[in-house]
């Protein structure tokens, strides 16, 4: 099968694009557009360090294929920051908490925690556990990912 054109956008900006039918939005993200904050680990949507939002769902970009996201919003990590490049609540709780360690998984979780709070913004200590569960950290024990999604959930409270 020949290639697909597309048309998303891609971090509030329209991308087109001639595509393989089966690109992984992942592997399209990092090698079309230059977006290597989408960082692929297993390839198989268990590590969640590739999520990103596809029209606000937190989604493994490593299991959607590029033309499945044809005529949809993508944000990634590298869309979280402010107009004026400021970090975002959750960035600046991982910032502050040290919710990172090498870093890897750190656009998985920081994305996954940002539907997460958008939708829950006033969760337990239990409901952000089970919100990151499927996010995967391979260094740093959790417990500074858990300070930091605590204190972005309380800054966004108030």
């Amino acid at each position: 099968m020949g290639e697909i054109e597309i048309e998303l956008r891609v971090n509030e900006a329209v991308t087109r694009s001639t595509v393989p039918p089966r690109l992984t939005l992942a592997d399209f993200l990092r090698e079309r557009c230059g977006l290597t904050g989408t960082h692929l680990g297993c390839e198989h949507g268990v590590c969640g360090a590739c999520t990103v939002l596809l029209d606000g769902d937190a989604v493994r970009s490593c299991l959607v294929f590029a033309v499945q996201a044809d005529g949809h919003d993508v944000t990634t990590i590298e869309g979280l920051d402010g107009p004026d490049g400021s970090l975002s609540p959750v960035q600046q709780a991982f910032r502050d908490h040290h919710g990172l360690q090498c870093g890897f998984c750190t656009p998985g979780f920081v994305v996954t925690a940002e539907a997460f709070l958008r939708d829950n913004p006033d969760p337990t200590d239990d409901q952000i556990r089970e919100a990151v569960s499927g996010n995967l950290c391979r260094c740093t024990g959790y417990q500074g990912i858990l300070a930091a999604l605590r204190a972005a959930a309380d800054a966004v409270e108030t």
